[in-house]
């Protein structure tokens, strides 16, 4: 009996594994539950207003005279209260609003995170490659500096933040992402043979005018037009993917500069300014690749917030 042939094929080098903490989303764990009855409660009970009436009427109560009757009068008012204010459709609207506030920056990281697993589990085993050596750099550089901040009594502080750095690296593998599309989309469209249906089409015009022949003209006007806007769509993807390598060989090196400067440099102010000055730079890279997200298919991710690179990383090692 023969055994089943086995069709995955060769192996095939594939980019760099990310850290479990970064390949399956980070450790931070979001539920799709709304409020539970009790946390509207705990909010009507502890609203400020609430707690001075109800303090002050258990005060009044114990100084009555007839505690036994007045505590309990107190304690049925209060539960009327609770009981209506927990019931209002508008109540509730601002608690769920309120709550869903306080729990969106934990579920932007847990998204920022998956993004980033998605995107590093797509690049190119080049381009992975490439921001595993980048990262690799900036966690030598760090353990380098904070042993010179410990032998030398410096402690304490870090000399170049690793929200900072997770922004710039975040930006860093976004850029590679739009490389790769760009790279693609040009990889697949013919600007020669765009050009040349161009020039075929104003041929035709011509000839279409000569036999004064209006039907066939707006036809071939119409279709010279979108042969005009295919041609101008490459030609801004061809500016974009220039762009983006030079942009990603500026941030390869301000990363490095900066993770450098912590451990040759022992003023922390100077320091600061630099990643400040940094960090503008990135505020425009990010309007960049907004605009491009028409190629890069890019979506929601060029709006999230940096994940935590770096630190998922530091966990790990620890």
């Amino acid at each position: 009996m023969a055994r089943p042939r086995n069709n995955r094929g060769p192996a095939r080098l594939g980019p760099p594994p990310a850290p479990p903490s970064i390949r399956n989303g980070g450790s931070v764990a979001t539920s799709d539950d709304g409020p539970s009855w009790m946390d509207y409660v705990k909010k009507a009970f502890t609203w400020r207003w609430n707690l001075l009436v109800f303090g002050g009427g258990v005060v009044a109560a114990l100084l009555s005279g007839a505690p036994d009757v007045a505590l309990p009068l107190v304690a049925a008012a209060e539960l009327v209260y609770l009981g209506g204010l927990t019931a209002a459709p508008r109540f509730r609207a601002a608690v769920d609003a309120e709550l869903h506030a306080a729990k969106a920056p934990a579920e932007n990281a847990a998204k920022a995170q998956k993004s980033l697993g998605q995107m590093l589990s797509g690049l190119a085993p080049a381009r992975a490659k490439r921001f595993q050596a980048l990262l690799t750099r900036c966690l030598e550089m760090k353990r380098i500096a904070a042993g010179v901040r410990g032998h030398s009594g410096a402690a304490g502080r870090e000399s170049v933040p690793t929200p900072a750095l997770d922004r710039m690296l975040w930006a860093f593998v976004r850029l590679l992402w739009s490389q790769q599309a760009l790279g693609r989309f040009l990889e697949s469209t013919d600007e020669a043979g765009m050009q040349a249906k161009i020039g075929e089409l104003e041929a035709k015009i011509e000839e279409a005018k000569a036999r004064d022949d209006e039907k066939i003209m707006r036809a071939l006007v119409d279709s010279l037009a979108t042969a005009q806007l295919r041609l101008d769509n490459f030609q801004k993807a061809a500016r974009n993917a220039e762009f983006v390598e030079i942009e990603l060989d500026r941030i390869e090196g301000k990363i490095q500069a900066l993770v450098e400067m912590a451990v040759s440099h022992e003023d922390p102010d100077f320091i600061s300014t630099q990643v400040d000055s940094v960090a503008e730079s990135i505020t425009h890279t990010e309007q960049a690749i907004r605009e491009m997200t028409f190629i890069t298919g890019l979506g929601s991710e060029v709006d999230e917030t940096a994940p935590s690179i770096l630190g998922g990383v530091e966990q790990l090692t620890h």
